[in-house]
């Protein structure tokens, strides 16, 4: 199911040099989250703790992988890939058990620098199990002209094709980053075998395949850097620290901001002409994407600059119509990239009668001191209800009483 430890996604990666970097001595823990309606089973998690505790350990860099980091991404430092090289998975960093209301309770706990590379690769893992154990029957369903594995696996193929077109067509550049919720890791590697083909194709967040089909490796910094830094240095000014330190650690390189881990506002009052010009552009993922380009394309135009020297990924949860309609509305008025995820690995209008796995692994607290994230949507906030209710009154949120 993990074929390689590269098979995970580039922003662990990055943000695993940082943490080493700059907090070497932290120390982490993750949770594990299920908010869609999936039960597991008592076989589901004595095969997952095997794998835990088997399969995974196992993985490590071969020498083509350590040569191909040297060569292909220059931002990682020669002192990390050495790490990397000596990199093995802890399985002692993970426990988990069967709920009574048959739920996954998962905790991940490690140093920083260690544990973080669990996230990706146990998501996916359960993910691609789920559907070997659990939710069997969308392999007999039928597309297209016929039914089988093999068909089902020809009319993916068919539909990523399509879909690689579409976003061409409309000149909609786009990035794959369906890992974490991939139906299996088969599924996720023939989609990119066919994505990749598409002009629009930009590349793919995992680094697995980016190697293996000659494409770029995108993604730069995810929530949890902003949330640890939190803890570790200050909740109210947080993005200021956390993008401060990200620009001294990479010098330039992997230069997109993320901007709702505590909500919107928050993340401008710390955008300051500094990094507003330092960093290439800003990631939204969460909120109404035409109400947030919006929101930066003023606060560029306040602070002097030309939007259209600046660029917005989107990756909330898109499909590529949702794309192409975003795409749309911003054109001319500022440069838009797309990452998209699930809807290329585990597209649920294709299997229709089981949809992905709505799950999360979240960083739950660093040094023993609680983190959150708040987003720009209401009900995905994570992390312990005390500290939620800290956060909202430092950033004058809504829902200081719940």
């Amino acid at each position: 199911m993990i074929c390689s430890i590269l098979d995970n996604d580039l922003y662990k990666l990055t943000m695993q040099m940082a943490v080493l970097e700059l907090f070497p001595g932290a120390s982490a823990e993750y949770r594990f989250t299920n908010r869609g309606n999936q039960k597991f089973t008592k076989e589901f998690v004595e095969e997952l703790r095997r794998i835990i505790n088997e399969d995974i350990p196992q993985l490590q860099l071969t020498e083509d992988e350590y040569g191909w980091l040297k060569a292909e991404c220059p931002y990682f430092k020669p002192s990390y890939i050495e790490y990397l090289m000596n990199y093995r998975f802890d399985p002692s960093e993970v426990s988990v058990r069967l709920t009574e209301d048959a739920d996954l309770d998962l905790v991940i706990k490690g140093p920083w620098h260690s544990s973080i590379l669990w996230e990706i690769t146990l998501m996916a893992t359960i993910s691609e199990l789920y559907f070997e154990m659990i939710e069997t029957e969308w392999k007999n369903e039928s597309h297209g002209e016929g039914t089988g594995y093999l068909n089902l696996l020809a009319e993916y193929e068919k539909l990523m094709y399509e879909i690689g077109k579409e976003l061409e067509e409309n000149d909609c550049g786009f990035s794959e980053f369906g890992t974490r919720r991939r139906r299996s890791f088969e599924i996720h590697d023939r989609a990119v075998s066919v994505l990749h083909r598409s002009g629009a194709f930009s590349g793919t967040s995992n680094v697995y395949l980016a190697k293996k089909y000659g494409v770029k490796a995108t993604g730069t910094i995810g929530h949890e850097w902003i949330m640890g830094t939190s803890a570790l240095v200050g909740l109210r000014n947080a993005n200021l620290f956390a993008l401060d330190y990200w620009s001294d650690v990479y010098k330039g390189n992997l230069g997109i901001a993320l901007s709702d881990t505590f909500g919107s506002e928050p993340f401008f009052s710390n955008f300051n002409l500094k990094l507003s010009k330092l960093y290439d552009g800003v990631r939204h993922d969460s909120g109404d994407p035409i109400v947030f380009a919006e929101r930066v394309i003023e606060h560029y135009e306040k602070m002097g600059i030309d939007p259209l020297t600046k660029v917005v990924v989107f990756s909330d949860s898109l499909s590529a119509r949702a794309a192409i309609d975003i795409k749309k509305k911003c054109e001319g008025r500022i440069n838009c990239l797309f990452g998209i995820g699930t809807s290329l690995t585990n597209n649920h209008e294709f299997f229709r009668s089981s949809p992905p796995l709505n799950m999360v692994i979240k960083l739950h607290s660093v040094d023993d001191i609680p983190v959150v994230k708040l987003s720009d949507d209401e009900g995905k906030e994570t992390g312990d209800k005390d500290a939620i209710r800290v956060a909202n009154y430092i950033f004058r949120r809504k829902g200081l009483d719940e």
